[in-house]
């Protein structure tokens, strides 16, 4: 049946994933080395393989969901577009100020990392608009003129601005807008009402650079994307994932794509929430172990804990939520993941007090892990799975990756056991009782560190490793349960398929709710609503497909930040109360207390999100992916238990729960369930659980 076929596809560090979903729940999947030098070459290569091996042609695909991490990679990487930005005099080095936020209390040799645009690329312009929105000083057109043409003439590729208190009044921003689209016309440019309409100079204005910074990098790989998309004849329409777990057409992303820096990450997180009703489970951990990176979040009553604001590039990747400052400030909203350099091709190196370390270097898709052949000579995370007997020597991915155990052995023999004088097994459990250890702090950044205790969730084990540390990971946190979804390997691809289009708008309207002007706040709010409602609408969204929720940001008079509540039909002045008084109840529920009702509540920002609800993708029912490797081979527990004779199974081997230990292998990821532990599928949803 012609267009009825969903695409999730997801670009990681070592392979690109790729799912198909068509009728009645039909899944076909495939995983292909990342191309670094061109991430769309093997999207568009893998998606012609993908589509020949389901039997189905270009016309046959109805929308392609991705998941991308180009902006991210360009921060991190620094290797983003040259960005100038234009300031109000006075406020040109916002970006070296920041804030008094900082990673490292009580490092002194700690540095801020260096702005995304240097001094040099950094101009002022005489204008000035109060915090009421008031133009106090009105906006030299002459001097925005030398300004810009100052930038050009540097050669920046692209130009920010963000002037003083334009979030109250966006005039002189937009005046700037139509000026550089007049001289600078072959330059990218944009204005921080744009991006981020709200309070906070540091935030509006970083976020804005950020944006600046990866717009050329974006747009250039969505329009050769695109294009090699279109050479292959697949015309469906293309949605990128944004960090809030929605998606965005292709011309949005590439608008903003400051909306799309945590893209990849989210799509698992989104799959995870949509398999959790069906499985009976309120409360899940998403913990999603890759080639480089273990990411975790948590999903609560079926809804993934939101956050407020993005650390990008720097130290950004690290697991620890009590302090900030490490990276750039991003404000937007984002799926609260916590993330650590640690996947199955992290470094095992030594350190020199003689200690064993893992990551967060890694080896990437090249040379990869030293099983892989490809010429890596150092020990990894997979080395040392290979060598505990938990991964195939037949290869990964169906055999399309074949592993060199006594090169493995070799190489961690040399440079981690003989050093620490361990045998080689001990060598290598310790390695991935270590990567245990790493990865645990993004679980607790979640939870712990959160407020919430993870011992009553379910863990729900992804990536190409994460079911095969799922259990290990579970055990040192005290839960009890483990789920491996279908194919594990490819999915955050598969979570893209159920994602939803999902927009956000804000505006900072700063007003004591005791004093304001309910029909000023309904105003705002309203034109908010219009603005969602007009994108639904040219996105094909109409009635009963449209969703339009309102919320607020409040906090008590004379608090730095604030609270979010979720908001039902109009305000009047009769409502008024009632929203203070929904802040007051979350701010009890989150802090444990609340002020006096004479403490007066301040509405800082309303925001709308609106939703495009289509119709929703069927349960897939994953085919038959197992490696056709069955039996059983030795593996090793550690010194208690030592090496046992594990069985090796297929997915559909646990139609009736088998006791531990047993190894299942599939195309894209390999389960471990060591002794002690049970598994079966879950038959509504084909995942495997683990008690």
């Amino acid at each position: 049946m012609s267009g009825e076929w969903r695409i999730g596809v997801d670009i990681g560090g070592t392979f690109t994933d790729i799912v198909l979903l068509g009728p009645e729940g039909r899944l076909s999947v495939r995983k292909v080395s990342s191309s670094v030098d061109d991430y769309a070459r093997a999207i568009v290569e893998g998606l012609a393989v993908a589509l020949d091996e389901a039997g189905l042609t270009a016309a046959d695909v109805a929308d392609i969901r991705h998941g991308a991490t180009v902006a991210s990679n360009a921060i991190l990487e620094r290797k983003g577009a040259r960005v100038g930005l234009i300031g109000t005099v006075g406020f040109r080095d916002v970006l070296e100020i920041r804030t008094l936020r900082m990673p490292r209390l009580y490092d002194l040799a700690w540095e801020k990392p260096k702005p995304l645009v240097p001094r040099r690329l950094r101009v002022t312009v005489p204008e000035r608009i109060d915090a009421n929105g008031a133009i106090v000083t009105p906006l030299d057109m002459e001097a925005a003129a030398v300004a810009i043409d100052a930038l050009v003439a540097k050669g920046v590729d692209a130009i920010a601005v963000a002037l003083i208190n334009a979030y109250a009044n966006p005039a002189h921003e937009q005046a700037l807008k139509a000026l550089l689209a007049e001289r600078a016309p072959g330059v990218a440019s944009c204005i921080s009402t744009d991006v981020l309409p709200e309070i906070r100079e540091y935030e509006r204005t970083s976020t804005t650079v950020v944006n600046c910074y990866v717009l050329p990098v974006v747009g250039a790989y969505l329009k050769s994307l695109q294009a090699g998309l279109s050479a292959a004849k697949v015309d469906a329409p293309l949605s990128l994932m944004q960090s809030s777990g929605g998606l965005t057409p292709a011309d949005a992303a590439a608008r903003l794509p400051v909306h799309i820096i945590e893209s990849g990450p989210a799509g698992g997180v989104v799959g995870a929430q949509a398999l959790a009703e069906p499985l009976g489970e309120s409360s899940i951990v998403s913990f999603d172990m890759g080639g480089t990176t273990a990411k975790a979040a948590l999903v609560i009553d079926g809804r993934a804990e939101r956050a407020e604001e993005l650390q990008v590039g720097g130290e950004a990747i690290q697991a620890s939520r009590l302090l900030t400052g490490q990276g750039y400030s991003v404000k937007t909203r984002a799926i609260d993941l916590a993330e650590v350099g640690a996947g199955g091709g992290s470094i095992v190196w030594i350190d020199a007090g003689g200690a064993m370390q893992i990551g967060p270097e890694s080896a990437g898709a090249s040379p990869g892990p030293v099983a892989y052949g490809m010429g890596g000579d150092r020990p990894t995370v997979t080395d040392a799975n290979l060598i505990l007997g938990y991964l195939n020597p037949a290869g990964l991915a169906g055999g399309d990756r074949p592993l060199d155990l006594e090169a493995a052995r070799a190489v961690f023999q040399a440079k981690v056991a003989d050093p620490l004088g361990l045998s080689l097994e001990d060598a290598a459990f310790g390695a991935r009782r270590i990567a245990v250890a790493n990865m645990m702090r993004t679980i607790r950044a979640v939870t712990v560190e959160r407020g919430r205790d993870p011992r009553s969730a379910a863990l729900f084990a992804f990536g190409g490793n994460g079911p095969l540390f799922g259990w290990d990971m579970a055990m040192a946190l005290g839960m009890n349960r483990v789920i491996a979804p279908p194919a594990p390997g490819l999915f955050s691809a598969f979570g893209l398929i159920y994602a939803e289009v999902e927009h956000h708008y804000g505006r900072t309207l700063r007003r004591v709710l005791a004093n304001a002007d309910a029909s000023e706040i309904e105003a705002a709010w309203a034109a908010l609503e219009t603005e969602a409602i007009d994108q639904l609408v040219a996105e094909g969204f109409s009635g009963p497909t449209q969703s339009v929720k309102r919320t607020a940001s409040l906090r008590y008079k004379g608090q730095t930040h604030e609270l979010e509540v979720d908001w039902t039909g109009p305000i009047s002045a009769g409502k008024l109360d009632a929203l203070a008084e929904a802040f007051g109840e979350e701010h009890a529920r989150v802090y444990g207390h609340r002020a006096g009702a004479a403490e007066p509540v301040e509405l800082i920002t309303l925001r709308v999100s609106g939703r495009g609800l289509g119709d929703r993708p069927p349960l897939a029912r994953a085919s038959d992916r197992s490696t056709g490797t069955h039996g059983a081979r030795q593996a090793y527990f550690g010194p208690k238990l030592g090496w046992l004779e594990t069985p090796v199974l297929s997915r559909k081997d646990l139609v009736s729960s088998r006791k531990g230990p047993f190894i299942v292998e599939e195309y894209d990821a390999t389960c471990l369930a060591p002794p002690g532990v049970s598994g079966e599928i879950n038959d509504a949803t084909g995942a495997i659980v683990l008690r």
